[in-house]
C-alpha cells in the first residue's frame, strides 16, 4: 500500500497538474514547523523558476484546486510559497485501518527481492567473546532482520577467524604442557581420542598465555609459526587438534550469541576457503591484475577519481603467506558459488574501511563478484566508557561479553525486585529480557558509524530514550488490553478504529502512519537507529495519550473501542519494531 506521505503527495501532485503545473512538484513532507501545520509542500518554490511566476501565486493556484480534497482538512498558501496542510481525520483513520489489516502493516518492501549476505560477528575461535564483539553482533543481527522484513532472502554469516596464528600458538602451548599427546607424535598412526585434551575454560586460558610468551620468546614464536604452517598444510595430528578446538569453541560461541538473541545461518570461517585460494591467486596472475612488488603479490586498485592514495591490495606476502584480503576475496568467491548473492553487507569496525575498499575494488576488477553485486561496508564506531575511552573493566582489562550481560542482568533484577513484589524466578526471567533491551537499544539508538558512550546507568533506566522505557510502554499497553478484555468480555481484535477525538490520540495516529517511511529509510540506508527514533516518538505519543485520557473508564463505548483498536495497533507496531532490533517485551514488568 502507499505510505501516508505518498498518498498525500499523490493528491497534491494532481492539484499541481490541474492548476497547469508539473505534478512532480507535489511532494509532501512532514512540517518543519509543527506549531503551524502537520505537513507541507514546498513545490511552488521550485516551480517558480520553471514557470517564471511568483511562488505564492503558484501555491495559491494549487490550494484552490485542493479545496474539497478528501485527504486534507486544512489547506493554506503562505508566503513566500509554502502550502501548509493538515490531514483529514477520516483519511487518517482509513489509512490506519488499512494498515491494521495488512501484512507487515502494508509495508511493501523490495519490489524485486534480493539474496543478501550479512557478514557480522567475525570472532576468533578459542578466545572468549568480549565487548569488542558486541557492536558487530547487535548491529548485524538487526540489519539481517530489517533486510528480511523487506522481503529479501538473507544469510547471516559469522565468518569465523579459525585459521590464523592463534591456532599455531595454542598447539605450541599444548605441546609444551602435554608433550606426550599423540597429536604431536609424528610417527603416531592410530586413532586420536574422541575427547579433547582441554576444556573451554582451559582453552581460553591457553591462548593469552601462548600469545604473551610469543612476544617475549623468539624461539617460541617461531615454533608457533611452524605449527601454523604445518596445520595449514594438513598435518594429521594438528588437524585433529584443530577439530577439537573448533568443536568446543563453536559450541561456546553459540551459547554466548544465543544469550544475545543473535544467530547465524552460516557457520563458516577462513579455513573453509583455503582450498580455493591457490586457484584464485593463479587466476589473478594470469589475468595480469596481480603483479609482484617488493616480493609480495599485489593488485593495484587506484582509480582516477581518488582524492587520496589507495594502496595496492596485497594478495600474498613475500614468503607466500596469504592475508585477510586473500581470505576475504576467496570468501566472496565461495559465497558466489553457494548463494550467488545480489548484495553483501559487511558490519565491521570502521577502522577497517581501507581494507574493504581494497578488497571490493579487487573483487570487481577480477570478476570475483558478478556485475551489479552490491558490496556495502557498514563501519561502526567505538563503544566507549564514561571517560570517552574504549570501554574497559574496572581493573583496566577488556570485559568479557558474558560478564557484561551478567552484570546488567543483575542490575535489572535488583531494580525489578525493588519496585514490585514479584516472584524471584519470574523477576529473573524478566530481568534478562529487559537487560537485553537495555544493551541493544543503547547501542542501536546511536548511528552505527559514530562512537558512543556505553552508560549502564542510563541504558538501564526506565525513563528517557532507553530500551526499558520502550518495553515499559509496551507492557502498559498489554495491561490495558488485558483489562479491557476482562471487563468488556470481548477481544480487542473486534474493536474498530474511530476518528481522533482529541489532540493526543490524533498525535499518536500521526506517529503510527510514519511506519512505512521509517522502515523504508532504515532498510535503504542500513540504519537501525531510525527505527529506534521512531519507536521512541511512538512511545512518547502513547504515554501522553494515556495520561490525558481515561481509557478503561470511558463511558462512550464507541470512543473506547476506537481507542482500544488504536492501542492494539500501537502495540503490534512497537513489537514488530523491537523484533527488528533484536529483542522482545515481557508480559509484565
Amino acid at each position: 500500500m502507499q505510505t501516508f506521505i505518498e498518498a498525500l503527495s499523490a493528491k497534491t501532485g494532481e492539484a499541481f497538474r490541474a492548476a497547469g503545473y508539473d505534478e512532480k512538484y507535489g511532494k509532501v513532507t512532514l512540517s518543519n514547523r509543527p506549531d503551524l501545520c502537520e505537513f507541507q509542500c514546498n513545490g511552488a518554490l521550485a516551480a517558480a523558476k520553471e514557470y517564471k511566476k511568483a511562488p505564492i501565486m503558484i501555491a495559491q493556484d494549487v490550494a484552490a484546486k485542493l479545496e474539497g480534497a478528501a485527504c486534507f482538512s486544512e489547506i493554506s498558501a503562505v508566503a513566500p510559497g509554502f502550502l501548509n496542510l493538515k490531514a483529514d481525520p477520516q483519511f487518517l483513520c482509513d489509512h490506519l485501518t488499512e494498515m491494521a489489516g495488512a501484512e507487515h502493516f502494508g509495508y511493501a518492501g523490495e519490489e524485486t527481492p534480493k539474496r543478501i549476505v550479512v557478514d557480522y560477528g567475525g570472532p576468533n575461535v578459542a578466545k572468549p567473546l568480549h565487548i569488542g564483539h558486541l557492536r558487530a553482533a547487535i548491529i548485524g543481527e538487526s540489519v539481517k532482520r530489517i533486510c528480511r522484513f523487506a522481503g529479501n532472502e538473507v544469510i547471516g554469516d559469522i565468518h569465523l577467524g579459525d585459521w590464523g596464528l592463534q591456532m599455531g600458538l595454542i598447539i605450541t602451548e599444548l605441546k609444551e604442557r602435554q608433550p606426550d599427546l599423540p597429536y604431536c607424535d609424528e610417527i603416531f598412526t592410530g586413532e586420536y581420542p574422541q575427547e579433547a585434551p582441554f576444556t573451554i575454560s582451559e582453552l581460553e586460558e591457553i591462548y593469552p598465555t601462548a600469545s604473551a610468551k610469543s612476544k617475549e620468546d623468539d624461539a617460541y614464536k617461531e615454533a608457533a609459526l611452524q605449527a601454523t604452517f604445518l596445520l595449514q598444510h594438513g598435518n594429521r595430528g594438528y588437524m585433529a587438534l584443530w577439530h577439537h578446538i573448533m568443536r568446543i569453541s563453536v559450541a561456546d560461541l553459540k551459547r554466548n550469541y544465543e544469550n544475545l538473541s543473535v544467530d547465524f545461518d552460516w557457520w563458516k570461517g577462513e579455513s573453509d576457503v583455503q582450498p580455493i585460494i591457490p586457484e584464485m591467486v593463479e587466476d589473478l596472475k594470469k589475468s595480469g591484475l596481480a603483479h609482484e612488488s617488493e616480493g609480495a603479490l599485489v593488485v593495484d586498485v587506484t582509480e582516477e577519481s581518488d582524492s587520496k592514495e589507495i594502496p595496492p591490495c596485497m594478495i600474498l606476502k613475500s614468503d607466500g603467506a596469504s592475508l585477510y584480503a586473500t581470505t576475504d576475496l576467496a570468501t566472496l568467491l565461495d559465497r558466489r558459488s553457494v548463494f550467488d548473492p545480489d548484495q553483501v553487507i559487511y558490519v565491521v569496525d570502521k577502522r577497517q574501511e581501507m581494507h574493504f575498499v581494497q578488497v571490493f575494488r579487487t573483487a570487481r576488477k577480477a570478476g570475483i563478484v558478478k556485475e551489479g553485486t552490491g558490496l556495502d561496508f557498514l563501519g561502526f564506531g567505538t563503544m566507549n566508557g564514561r571517560d570517552g575511552k574504549p570501554f574497559k573493566t574496572r581493573s583496566g582489562g577488556v570485559m568479557r561479553l558474558e560478564t557484561l550481560i551478567s552484570d546488567i542482568n543483575e542490575q535489572m533484577y535488583k531494580k525489578i525486585m525493588e519496585n514490585h513484589e514479584t516472584d524471584p524466578e519470574e523477576a529473573k526471567q524478566t530481568a534478562k529480557i529487559v537487560a537485553l533491551s537495555a544493551i541493544k537499544y543503547g547501542d542501536l539508538s546511536n548511528q552505527a558509524t559514530k562512537d558512543y558512550i556505553f552508560d549502564i546507568d542510563k541504558f538501564t533506566s526506565f525513563e528517557g530514550n532507553t530500551g526499558p522505557y520502550i518495553l515499559y510502554t509496551i507492557v502498559r499497553i498489554k495491561s490495558i488490553l488485558s483489562k479491557y478484555a476482562e471487563n468488556a468480555g470481548g477481544s480487542a481484535k473486534s474493536c474498530k478504529l474511530t476518528l481522533p477525538d482529541n489532540e493526543t490520540d490524533r498525535a499518536l495516529m500521526l506517529e503510527i502512519v510514519k511506519f512505512h517511511d521509517v522502515m523504508e529509510g532504515a532498510y535503504r540506508e542500513i540504519a537501525p537507529h531510525k527505527i529506534c527514533a521512531y519507536i521512541y516518538d511512538v512511545a512518547n505519543a502513547f504515554n501522553r495519550f494515556y495520561h490525558e485520557n481515561k481509557i478503561l473508564t470511558e463511558s462512550d463505548s464507541k470512543k473506547q473501542q476506537g481507542w482500544i483498536a488504536l492501542l492494539l495497533l500501537t502495540r503490534n507496531i512497537l513489537e514488530t519494531c523491537i523484533d527488528l532490533l533484536g529483542f522482545e517485551a515481557p508480559e509484565r514488568m
